[in-house]
């Protein structure tokens, strides 16, 4: 596969034991790929250590990058808003994503998002194993098609797959898998006829999620 880093990714920095909060202290140590080098810092993670829903993007932008938390930026707040809809609370979920740095260029005094690479895809992927294996939820959220692709170990198209329960593959430790939108796909909508559509399919695949849950 085009893209796939040589080096031996994130395993050697991922501490073999501890909870979540062993993983957090570990993370900004991790040159798993060469991403930490243009960061301004790891964004691991926010919520609980325990929760009965995970719910997984693709990696932190560039408000996520400066503050340190995932989800705090616009995507953040139409999350935010489809959570509500969907009657969960943020503060019961574990956030993260697949890639813990922000992939970006430059293009004058702004930062543009680039999608990671397959390579870094794989080379974080041992961090969000070792999440789940210490939040074992219920329930594993994936935003988007390389949250996706980092949990099912699969290139995955949204549109097929999205709001149905699927069977957790080995080593990722869920009860379920729920795949839908990233809600920064619904910002280039926002305004348009497409909005109430695209928003309400992300409620509803947050719904189906959270019925998984509380079965």
């Amino acid at each position: 596969m085009s893209g796939i880093s040589q080096r031996p990714g994130a395993e050697e920095w991922v501490p073999p034991s501890g909870g979540v909060a062993a993983l957090r202290r570990a993370a900004p140590d991790c040159r798993g790929c060469e991403l930490w080098r243009d960061a301004t810092q790891v964004v691991f993670s926010s919520g609980p250590a325990r929760a009965a829903i995970v719910l997984v993007g693709e990696q932190p932008g560039d408000h996520e990058d400066t503050a340190g938390a995932p989800f705090v930026g616009p995507a953040g707040h139409v999350l935010d808003e489809a959570l509500q809809a969907a009657g969960l609370d943020r503060s019961d979920l574990y956030l993260t994503n697949a890639v813990k740095h922000f992939r970006h260029h430059d293009r004058g005094k702004r930062r543009i998002h680039d999608t990671p690479t397959v390579g870094q895809v794989l080379a974080c992927r041992p961090w969000l194993k070792a999440e789940l294996d210490r939040v074992r939820p219920r329930v594993l959220v994936c935003l988007g098609a390389t949250a996706a692709r980092s949990a099912l170990g699969h290139p995955v198209t949204v549109g097929d797959m999205r709001g149905k329960p699927l069977a957790a593959p080995e080593g990722i430790r869920a009860e379920a898998v729920v795949v839908t939108t990233h809600p920064s796909a619904l910002l280039r909508v926002r305004g348009k006829p497409e909005w109430d559509e695209a928003f309400d399919a992300l409620v509803a695949d947050l719904c189906a999620a959270r019925e998984l849950a509380n079965r």
